[in-house]
């Protein structure tokens, strides 16, 4: 009896310990536990989910938590998680266990240093953790903090892409686990590696994707499908190498099988305002003729954005009208024509961007051709958003966007962007004619803006 108490005493001293920091799917990224470098800026604007591990059935036994990542800045990560590991109790009847699992906060911080075509490096800190004790409250844990150097790749491969990471950290990264275990001597630091491939299943939601990494203490495997453009439900086997002696289940680095959800909150449409006043209704379908695609009623923040490509429709004509009356004006001073001329070319060269970043921004938009082509319309989505950093006033990558979100079935946005390339360009006759035939309803064909 003796014994049991101070087995009992031992394990509820070794839960509060050590952390539960490395549940799957709750820190910043794609992988399951390691952190990930891209070269491009993400198209979201903050992305959330949550993770689960089970690591026995017979007495439930599950480690959990939730994240929240969001990209501040041009290369700042930063992310927030709350996790709470499984029952390290040894004995096998979890109903009579008394060990007080804590609950725990951490804070993860992660910044782009270098980038260069498809290869980047990023550092970062990880596991900031304050612990939730009972007695204590919060109490900050020094020892789960992890500095790391991750290196990133992304090789496109047809109408597959492949990207890797190689890094090396320190702390959570080589001794902790999502089971907390007593047995916490052992390695400070190790080196991670992972792969990410992503498929052309589920295309027009950005694909499926298979994961595979390292993360210091073993190898994790698992699957992101997409069910709509912005959630994806991940699915996994924790440390697979460990997998054949699933009975004993506390130990270091205990297989697990996972699950998450994520969802991601895209970037709105530069330029795009919701209106004032209540918004028009829309009812039925739309059919496109040629095609057999059709779209449900439009939700309520579709609508506002109809609502606000009417009014911009609206302040275009009367742009029209004012373009008119110059022209007759320009008409008689045809003698200063060349002045004014010279004086408008030095405005126009005065705001515009520099000849530099004129060329990078069409290198962007070439290499979104090249995935719009390929049917990788996530990867177009994201030169373009480079393009219009580089230069906001490019009327081809708002056409070209509003092309990407039409093959993604998103109508609505494709209308604003193609809006706005013809309010750059009145003179872009094809965005012109294929708003008109759209406001129609007699959009004949889907070839649209590939040029």
């Amino acid at each position: 009896m003796k014994l049991k108490s101070y087995l009992l005493l031992f394990a509820c001293i070794s839960a509060v310990g050590y952390s539960a920091t490395r549940v799957t799917y709750t820190r910043p990224g794609t992988m399951m536990r390691i952190p990930t470098s891209l070269p491009e800026r993400s198209p979201y604007l903050f992305q959330t989910g949550f993770g689960l591990e089970i690591h026995n059935f017979t007495e439930l036994n599950t480690a959990k938590g939730i994240r929240f990542e969001a990209e501040l800045g041009k290369n700042f990560l930063m992310g927030f998680s709350s996790a709470i590991g499984g029952d390290t109790t040894a004995t096998a009847n979890l109903a009579v266990s008394q060990v007080q699992i804590p609950v725990e906060f951490g804070f993860h911080l992660q910044q782009r240093i270098y980038a260069y075509n498809d290869i980047s490096v990023s550092i970062g800190l990880q596991d900031i953790v304050f612990e939730n004790q009972d007695s204590q409250g919060l109490s900050l844990n020094p020892n789960e903090l992890s500095f790391f150097v991750v290196v990133g790749s992304k090789k496109p491969l047809g109408r597959y892409a492949m990207s890797t990471f190689l890094g090396f950290g320190s702390g959570g990264f080589a001794a902790a686990d999502s089971v907390a275990r007593p047995d916490s001597a052992g390695m400070t630091a190790g080196v991670f590696a992972g792969f990410l491939l992503n498929t052309p299943y589920f295309e027009k939601w950005g694909g499926m994707d298979f994961v595979g990494e390292f993360d210091g203490t073993g190898v994790n495997v698992g699957l992101r499908i997409p069910l709509t453009s912005d959630y994806r439900l991940s699915l996994g086997f924790t440390h697979i190498e460990k997998l054949p002696n699933w009975s004993s289940r506390y130990w270091k680095g205990h297989p697990a099988i996972t699950f998450g959800l994520d969802m991601a909150v895209p970037k709105a449409p530069a330029g795009s305002r919701s209106g004032g006043g209540p918004s028009p209704r829309v009812d039925g379908q739309i059919t496109l003729p040629g095609t057999n695609e059709r779209f449900t009623q439009i939700d309520s923040t579709l609508q506002m954005a109809d609502y606000t490509v009417h009014s911009l429709r609206d302040s275009m004509d009367m742009m029209n009208n004012e373009m008119r009356n110059l022209i007759i004006r320009l008409s008689a001073m045809e003698q200063h024509a060349k002045a004014t001329e010279d004086s408008l070319m030095s405005m126009v060269l005065k705001t515009n961007v520099s000849e530099s970043n004129m060329n990078e921004a069409l290198r962007h938009l070439s290499r979104s051709l090249r995935y719009f082509y390929s049917g990788d319309y996530r990867r177009a989505l994201q030169e373009v958003e480079s393009a219009l950093e580089l230069n906001p006033n490019l009327a081809l990558a708002y056409a070209r966007r509003g092309s990407i979100y039409y093959k993604l079935g998103d109508i609505q946005r494709a209308s604003i962007d193609w809006n706005l390339a013809l309010r750059l360009d009145p003179e872009y006759d094809d965005v012109r004619n294929i708003l008109k035939a759209l406001h129609e309803n007699r959009l004949k064909t889907t070839s649209i803006f590939e040029e």
